[in-house]
């Protein structure tokens, strides 16, 4: 089984909890659009909501490279909490993984994500957001293809 999330166009539905540091878990709802260019380019814009909450929308724009055959890659991101952010993401037989870092962040911020694959269909996300050596936020989901 091939992986079909960031590696193929598509539209995703995100379902799941958002965790910040002494705080009870808050339901997040989201969209996810990837699209690839001929020349091994995707693009990915994500929206995250927070259904009966107070919490502003989250929104990342992606934009990276990844030439037919490799299992690395790098990207850059425009993150509405950690505004300009570069990145790097690995695929590997059963997850995608990427690792980002802020430019220019007093708070040295960095964030990780792992998509695990379930099926062609289906992907559990788990990731995180940190400043410094300490976890700020957390998220668990499910992705479906739609």
């Amino acid at each position: 089984m091939e992986h079909t999330f960031l590696l193929e166009p598509g539209r995703w539905k995100l379902q799941g909890n958002w965790l910040e540091r002494e705080a009870m878990p808050i339901a997040v709802r989201g969209a996810i659009l990837i699209a690839w260019s001929n020349d091994d380019w995707f693009t990915m814009v994500m929206k995250l909501t927070f259904p009966n909450s107070e919490m502003d929308q989250v929104s990342l724009q992606y934009r990276g490279r990844l030439i037919g055959g490799e299992r690395q890659y790098t990207f850059v991101l425009q993150h509405t909490q950690l505004d300009r952010v570069e990145g790097e993401g690995w695929v590997t037989p059963d997850s995608v993984v990427q690792r980002y870092w802020a430019i220019n962040d007093r708070q040295r911020r960095t964030g990780f994500e792992t998509l695990y694959r379930l099926n062609s269909d289906r992907y559990h996300l788990s990731s995180g957001i940190m400043a410094g050596h300490h976890l700020t936020s957390a998220m668990e989901a499910t992705l479906d293809r739609h």
